[in-house]
This record gives C-alpha cells, structure tokens and sequence, in this order.
C-alpha cells in the first residue's frame, strides 16, 4: 500500500508537470498498462486458478490440454476481442511459478493495488488532512485485520464501492489519456 500510494502521488505530480500532451500520454499510458497488468491480468489468472482448481476437486486430475482450455477461457474473457489468442498460448499458465508454488497469491496484487488507489482517492478527498490518518496506516502495519486497517483511512473494505473507488482513479486515467491523444494529434 505505502509504495502504490507513493508511486501514485509521484505519478500525479510528473503528470502535473509534464510539458506536452505528447509527455502527459506517454506518461497515462505507462500508468494505465500498469493498472491493466496488476488489477485486470491478477484478476483473470485468479480466475484461471479458481476454474482449475474447483474442477480439479470435482472431477479429479485435468490433463494438459483441459488446463490450457481454461486458461484460455479465462484469457479470452479478460481481452476480449482486442487480442487473438493463438494455440501456442493456451500454454501460457505454467510459466506462472504462484499458480504451482503459492495458489491464490496473484490476488493479492489485484487487491494491494486497488486498496492503494482507494487510500490515495481518500487524500485526494481530504488533501493535507488525510496525513495523519494515513501515518496511523503505516505505523499499524499488519498489526490488525485489513478491515480495521481500512478504516484508519475511512475505507470500508466490506462495501463493495470500494473497489469502485480505486477503477474510478483508472478510469480518469484512461479519460486523460483520450484528451492528451487528441491534443497531441495521436486520434
């Protein structure tokens, strides 16, 4: 969390100091690829995992070629028509070292990053006021359930809003990013 919401307070300002629509794009895009890569790919490989697994329990080993038939489901669903999925990528799930060593570990990626762009949405909200709560944050570490964590911060990680509120940051990225293409002549 400290590190996302440091990166993310960085980013603000080089994108408040970017010199051209050009540089702002550059700059959105890097970020928004990024979001893509923790938030939407860490999604789509733990659903692989949950497909994977569930299946595995209820009927037992999966060969190779049903494994790639789920990894691939959960691919397509995730980028759509955007990219063609070749048959040489229906292997793709076994360079993932977590899905063998840590199951369920690429989740976490998903949630730490959003959890870090809902706190940052609460300085945005709050400005210099949200200072001391987020020192609270930081100095109780993981001394407390993430939910009592959350709320030092005002964040309630039961409401399903939540979530919203990081994809809402993406979202105005991605927004930027649109104006700064047209301004730079890019669309």
């Amino acid at each position: 969390t400290a590190s996302v919401f440091g990166e993310t307070l960085v980013f603000g300002r080089l994108l408040d100091e970017a010199p051209t629509p050009a540089s702002r794009l550059g700059l959105l895009a890097e970020s928004i690829e990024g979001s893509i890569a923790t938030v939407f790919r860490q999604v789509a490989m733990n659903r692989f995992e949950h497909l994977a697994h569930t299946e595995r329990r209820e009927q037992g080993e999966l060969a190779p070629e049903r494994i790639g038939d789920l990894w691939e489901e959960s691919q397509a669903e995730l980028l759509g028509d955007a990219v063609e999925l070749t048959p040489g990528y229906r292997a793709w799930w076994s360079y993932v070292p977590h899905f063998i060593s840590t199951p369920g570990y690429v989740y976490a990626y998903a949630y730490g990053q959003l959890l870090a762009l809902a706190v940052y949405a609460r300085y945005e909200e709050d400005g210099a006021d949200f200072a001391p709560a987020y020192l609270r944050l930081l100095s109780a570490g993981g001394s407390m359930p993430p939910e009592e964590l959350g709320a030092i911060v005002g964040i309630d990680l039961a409401d399903p809003g939540f979530w919203d509120r990081g994809l809402d940051l993406v979202e105005r990225q991605l927004e930027a990013a649109e104006a700064a293409a047209r301004e730079a002549g890019r669309v």
